[in-house]
């Protein structure tokens, strides 16, 4: 059995789910970063595991978990490619799991994208607010969402899930057809009368009914052929009867 056909109206709902997820991300990344910038100020340091996890206020100028520190305004730059790639994106899918990877790929980058921006000097050099400390490098919650983003992108690829549907907006489940469509393309319950050939009731006609075109000299041939049998009918009819006498 096929879904039905996925029409723009229809995936709109796929970028709902993905607007949803994004706001939330940005939710989360945006409001543990106030409260670090409140309860880790001045210093602060908040044990969480000992000697494997604690709270620390960072302010970081590079990409997610440190790296390329010293090109502000590049990671900026990709950031905001990334975040429109990321939009387009979730209008072409059809699928639910691919919305939500899209979602949270796209909370996180936007949500470190606002810090440059926010806290920029020149343009988009801002340093991104960064507070969980793995004890070899420091993050925040949108450097969380981003890495299980990518994870769930790796898996979806994997488990062979499609991030959209064939050109004809359908996707075949189990080579099924549709209920009340046959391959053919009619539909079941209104099948054409099925017309039985007719046999043929002449010399020279198909059992169509068509007429085949018979050379002349062939015909009469035939003629002469079905005379001459019924002169040798008569003859010996004839002689029959004068025997009989």
């Amino acid at each position: 059995m096929h879904p039905p056909k996925v029409t723009r109206r229809s995936r709109s709902k796929y970028v709902a789910v993905f607007a949803v997820v994004a706001v939330i991300v940005l939710v989360l990344d945006q409001g543990t970063k106030a409260w670090a910038k409140q309860a880790l100020s001045g210093g602060n340091i908040i044990e969480v595991i000992p000697h494997a996890l604690r709270f620390v206020l960072v302010h970081n100028p590079g990409a997610s978990l440190g790296f390329g520190s010293g090109h502000t305004w590049i990671i900026s730059v990709l950031a905001i490619v990334a975040c429109v790639l990321l939009a387009f994106a979730s209008a072409q899918t059809d699928s639910h799991e691919w919305a939500v990877m899209l979602g949270a790929a796209f909370g996180g980058a936007a949500g470190n994208l606002i810090d440059r921006v926010a806290y920029a000097q020149y343009g988009l050099d801002g340093r991104v607010v960064d507070f969980i400390d793995y004890g070899w490098s420091v993050g925040n919650v949108a450097d969380i969402f981003l890495t299980l983003a990518g994870i769930g992108v790796v898996a979806l690829v994997l488990r062979g899930v499609a991030f959209r549907s064939g050109r004809d907006g359908r996707k075949a489940i189990m080579g099924d057809e549709p209920d009340g469509e046959d391959t053919d393309g009619d539909v079941s319950g209104h099948d054409e009368p099925v017309v039985m050939p007719r046999q043929a009731s002449q010399p020279g006609e198909y059992a169509d009914g068509a007429r085949r075109d018979v050379e002349p000299h062939v015909e009469s041939r035939v003629a002469h052929a079905d005379n001459a049998g019924t002169a040798n009918k008569d003859s010996e009819v004839n002689g029959q009867g004068s025997e009989a006498r």
